[in-house]
Parts: C-alpha cells; structure tokens; sequence
C-alpha cells in the first residue's frame, strides 16, 4: 500500500507453505480479503517471503508470467522480499536453523541472488526494491574469535558478490535493489554497533578490496557501490528486545552512512520481574514452544544486560535472575498492549512510526512482521485474514 513516501505491507511468511505453489495460493486467498477488510481501493503492496523453494520454482518463466499477470489484474506489487528464511519456517523445529545456510555458504549467495533477479522482474518501474536477509549467521555457532572472522571474512565476500549482481542489474535494467540485512538477537550482527562495525571495519575495507580485486572497481566506487546497495533491515522488535532507542538507533545509523531500506513492525513481548516469579511462570510457559527461538534479553538496575538464548533457558533461571525487566523475542500482534501482567513493546513502535513521519526520508519500505498466530496462546488467536488487516490498519491509523 502506497501511503504518502511509504510502501506498507504485511510479511507473508505468516502463511506456511515452502512451495512456490503453496505461497501463491496464500496470497491469491488473503490479499483480496484484506484488501476488502480495510476497504483498500489503491495498488496493494506486498511482502513476499520466497523461500529457496519457491525461487526456483518461480524461476520458470511460466509461473512467472502467471504471477505478473495476477498482480497486474489484482492491482497489487511487490516491493520487498523476506530471503532470511532459507527453509521450512512453519510445522517444524525451526530455532537456530532459521539462519541455514548461513553467509558463509554458496547456497545462501545464490539464493539471494535468485531472488534479486526476480525482484527486478516483479518490480514496478521507478520504484526502488529490497530484500531483509540474516545478519551473517548464528553467533552460537561459532565458539572463539578465530572462527568468528573466518566466517566473516567469507561472508564479506559473498555480500560483495551481491553488491556486484546488484550493480549490473541496476546498469542493465534501472532497477535499484538492495540488500537489508537484520539484526537480531544472538545473531553474529544482533545490535547497531556491531551492525556499524561489520559495515564500516569489514565491508567499507574488505568488501571494498574484493571488488576491486574481482571486478575492476575503483576503492571508491567500491566503497560507492556498498554504501548503496548494502542497508539494514530495522526490526522493531530485535531492536526493542536490545534495549535501543530508535530514535538514537536512526541518527547512528544516518552517521555511519548506513542507510536503512526496511522497517519491519514487530513488537516483542516484556516482563516486569518485580511481580510473583511463580505466576510469570506460569504465564509465560504458554510463550514457550518449540517451533520458534525466543530470545530473552534482560536489563538490571544498573543498565546492565543478560542474554538467554531460549525461553526454556530463561525460565529455568526465574527465580535466581536479578534483573528487573524482560523482553522476549515472540512477535506478538501489534494492536495489543498487554497480555495479562505482561505488556509488549508497542510503544516502540509508535516512537518508530512517529519518527518516520517526521523524517521520511530515513526509509520507504514498511512491513509488519507477526508471524507466530500459530503459535500464539490459543485465547490470543483470531481469523488469520482480521489478524492481519487489524495490524495494518493499527498502522496506517499512527502513519497517517
């Protein structure tokens, strides 16, 4: 949906299904409906999630062209991509494997690549496209600094090679794309600092030198060419779940010359710990499922921050933690403030969606990410289609 200098859609990793076939049927059945749910009469943005699956199968030209042809008579575009996901991301265990393959392999290259090409294929003239991907991979997964740099020292090279793609499709077609990374939490990129430091001290330096070395750029246009295609995907969430100020998140980001491509609005779920322990316990075991990570970051008085890297963990040190506040990595929905004597972090939201209006420059792309309805506690679950427009329109209600 195109409001004002925003491009606003939902994120249709919501709907489960890895196939290309699956994905279509999903949005053939729900943006029609929540188009009608909000009495949307303009073009109708989208989201897309395109699985490695699904991208191959979309390749064909067929399906392809049956694609156009449907967006075309729905009045509906696509403007951003969600290729974080590689794999399946409903009905199973999906925890840490949400980052496989990870930057360091030639399958996650190739992918986003994939993906890149058919976004240029899918995206309206004169509008620029992006796609969010992990921040590199998981940090759990590498225990000392040794492996660490190796895994970015080939991640680095990887992103160039996309930043090469993304160049020559723009000279070739005048196609602008970019590439969002995420950060998140436990993620080797889980916060702005350490997003400013793999873009300044690894991608400006040695992402740069690769494409000079491989494609013929100039140090300078190198560094040009990263700058423009290479951004951040701020998830409201992630960044909330940190402890982040948006507002001093934004103006960092704006120094550092990093530019943000997408907002994903995400609110996460937080926990005053100055209430009975056993009766949080026992509400937040409904949080507690196995399909998802969910991520725990608490705040002591002193602003000090303790990470557990599951809800399971988290709650088998309830009754020792020392902190004063949670908040927990479970997108719940948006439009909802509090969850019996748990809030969420709404507020955080409503800080972002202000700030926008006041700078809209910062970025274009909007998308509300809530992609666990079915895992939600089975008394916060409504119709999949109202769950969605609600959302939106809790959003465009505060853009507006």
């Amino acid at each position: 949906m195109h409001i004002g200098d925003f491009h606003l859609s939902y994120c249709s990793n919501i709907h489960p299904g890895e196939s290309w076939k699956e994905t279509f049927e999903n949005l053939k059945k729900y943006i029609p409906q929540v188009r009608q749910n909000l009495s949307w009469e303009g073009a109708f943005g989208i989201g897309l999630r395109l699985s490695h699956e699904a991208s191959l199968e979309l390749q064909n030209p067929e399906n392809l062209k049956a694609f156009q042809q449907w967006l075309e008579s729905a009045n509906a575009y696509v403007f951003t991509l969600n290729c974080f996901p590689y794999g399946s991301f409903h009905h199973t265990a999906v925890k840490d494997k949400v980052h496989q393959p990870d930057w360091t392999t030639k399958e996650r290259k190739e992918y986003t690549i994939r993906s890149f090409r058919l976004l240029a294929e899918l995206l309206p003239s004169g509008q620029e496209g992006g796609i969010s991907t992990s921040p590199v991979s998981y940090r759990y997964w590498f225990p000392d600094k040794n492996s660490t740099e190796a895994a970015l020292e080939t991640a680095v090279q990887n992103f160039a090679e996309v930043v090469a793609e993304l160049e020559k499709i723009e000279r070739e077609t005048g196609k602008y794309l970019h590439l969002d990374i995420e950060p998140e939490p436990d993620g080797i990129l889980e916060n702005s600092d350490e997003m400013i430091w793999f873009f300044q001290d690894w991608m400006l330096i040695k992402g740069a030198k690769y494409l000079y070395s491989q494609y013929g750029f100039s140090l300078e246009k190198a560094k040009e060419l990263i700058r423009r295609h290479i951004q951040v995907c701020y998830d409201v969430c992630h960044f909330a779940i940190v402890y982040e100020k948006p507002e001093v998140t934004f103006e960092k980001f704006a120094k550092a010359g990093i530019k943000v491509g997408k907002i994903q609005v995400s609110a996460a779920l937080q926990v005053k710990l100055d209430q009975d322990r056993d009766a949080i316990r026992n509400q937040l075991e409904a949080f507690a499922e196995s399909t998802y990570l969910h991520q725990v970051v608490g705040r002591k008085m002193d602003g000090d921050l303790v990470s557990y890297s599951d809800l399971p963990e988290a709650l088998e040190q309830l009754d020792t933690a020392v902190e004063n506040e949670w908040r927990i990595h479970f997108h719940v929905p948006l439009f909802v403030e509090k969850y019996g004597q748990f809030f969420s972090t709404q507020s955080q939201i409503v800080e972002v969606l202000e700030y926008l209006k006041q700078n809209p420059a910062l970025c274009k792309h909007l998308e509300v990410e809530t992609y666990t309805w079915e895992v939600l506690p089975t008394d916060m679950q409504v119709r999949l289609d109202e769950s969605i427009s609600r959302e939106l329109s809790w959003v465009l209600e505060r853009l507006i």
